[in-house]
């Protein structure tokens, strides 16, 4: 989690922008140790679940393949949508359809989603339709296009299932991953040019002291995996509470938002729910006619408004075209192509689909794996090089002090601003780092906080 400090420059000539810079470099050195022995728990939570997330699609393949799986008999043929969706609402006779999925291949069901008052709360049913018999293969709880086991690690690693407070944890972790991997980066890369040479940077180092080799396999390890934790804090950070809806306001302002059709586009006689089947068979064809490839998902209006069948591949090649179909002439009243979107959206899109595991398959779930299994040897090596070197703890009951005092105002206020900054867009880790300063402020006031410990925490 830290390294030792350099010796600090003695003597009467070290000049200010030197001293400085020194102890700019001390705060650095114990703001990585502190917030990686407090901060830890929850990046080692949010990693482990973050790795059962990845891996939900193959045990979802698992769980529901009598929901998700459709045998094609020799030569037979999908019967009509209209019939599919018919039997689905004999099945779910309680519930408004929402929405509806054509088969995305040759072996999957169809979906019929359902607003049901026989669902979970903040959940839908879903219909699960066999298309070559047109029969009912399943029924689930959904929440969107996600199945209950996904719903439920999806909530385990968002918010531990702990609701608001959940997801302040998670906001929390994802606002110091990106610190604690910039601030192990700087006090590494400061460390090694006056020290060893470039290779040091990436390699551990196999000879010398024990805590020496332990500090260098900590360092290369978080080195390795450093861009991968700061996109995953990045991403992350755009489903969070706070920070989260200070993106979303940016994108907006910059016209980065992803622009969606509504269903007002087109104003015709009401669908009544009776003729939703033969309404989507006859919308599908008409996307279909416009280019419109699979996998789609149709969404019905029984208000009078457009029909609006959009593209769901979030896998590579990303496929997003959506249009806005008039139900009763069968005209394209509104279209937007993912190729027309902002650069912005579009990664931003992508991003999402790579945070999720599922933008290139199973290599993208390999690889966040890799850089969660990285986060966690990150976390036991710190706590271990710590446990082997902590203090006594002090009698105050406050953490020991790592790092030497630091007795340059200008230091504290240069952090204080940061904070102050970065608050602005992520008010977590403002307030989390207000409370790093006041504690080792704390070490300066109460007496014995400041007392000649040479030990350091690791």
């Amino acid at each position: 989690m830290a390294t030792r400090a350099s010796p600090r420059p003695t003597g009467g000539n070290t000049s200010r922008p030197r001293r400085l810079r020194d102890e700019l470099r001390e705060l650095t050195l114990r703001l990585h140790f502190y917030v990686g022995l407090f901060i830890a728990p929850f990046l080692l939570v949010a990693a482990a679940t973050g790795i059962l997330y990845a891996l939900t699609p193959q045990i979802e393949q698992v769980v529901y393949d009598k929901e998700l799986h459709a045998s094609a008999p020799a030569g037979a043929e999908m019967v009509p949508l209209a019939q599919q969706v018919e039997a689905a609402r004999s099945e779910v006779t309680d519930g408004t359809i929402t929405q509806i999925r054509p088969p995305k291949d040759a072996e999957s069901t169809t979906r019929v989603t359902f607003d049901s008052p026989s669902a979970r709360e903040d959940r839908q049913l879903t219909a699960f339709v066999d298309p070559y018999t047109g029969e009912v293969t399943g029924v689930l709880n959904t929440f969107g296009e996600w199945l209950p086991l996904r719903t439920w690690f999806d909530d385990l690693h968002r918010n531990l299932h702990l609701g608001d407070a959940g997801r302040w944890y998670s906001e929390v972790a994802a606002s110091w991953l990106w610190v604690l991997a910039l601030s192990g980066l700087t006090l590494w890369v400061t460390r090694k040019v006056r020290t060893r040479s470039a290779r040091a940077y990436l390699l551990p180092q196999r000879k010398g002291p024990q805590r020496q080799r332990s500090i260098s396999l900590h360092a290369t390890i978080g080195v390795w995996a450093a861009i991968g934790t700061f996109f995953l804090s990045a991403t992350g950070l755009t489903w969070s509470q706070f920070a989260g809806g200070n993106v979303s306001a940016l994108r907006q302002s910059l016209s980065w938002s992803t622009p969606y059709l509504s269903s007002e586009a087109a104003t015709t006689t009401p669908i009544a729910e009776t003729e939703v089947p033969a309404t989507a068979q006859s919308v599908l064809e008409a996307a279909r006619q416009e280019g419109l490839t699979d996998p789609v998902a149709i969404t019905p209006s029984t208000d009078g408004g457009a029909w609006l069948v959009s593209q769901v591949q979030r896998s590579w090649p990303l496929k997003q075209d959506s249009m806005a179909i008039d139900p009763t002439s069968e005209a394209v009243v509104g279209s937007v192509r993912f190729a027309d979107w902002p650069v912005a959206g579009k990664l931003a899109e992508a991003g999402i689909s790579f945070h999720m595991g599922i933008l290139f398959g199973w290599p993208n779930q390999l690889l966040l794996i890799a850089i969660a299994g990285a986060v966690i040897a990150l976390i036991v090596i710190g706590y271990r090089m710590w446990w082997r070197r902590r203090p006594k703890p002090p009698r105050t009951g406050l953490p020991c002090p790592l790092g030497r005092r630091v007795d340059t105002a200008a230091a504290y206020g240069i952090l204080i601003a940061i904070a102050a900054v970065v608050g602005l867009a992520l008010p977590l880790l403002g307030v989390t780092l207000l409370a790093f300063i006041a504690l080792d402020l704390t070490r300066r006031i109460v007496p014995g906080m400041d007392s000649a410990r040479k030990n350091e925490s690791a």
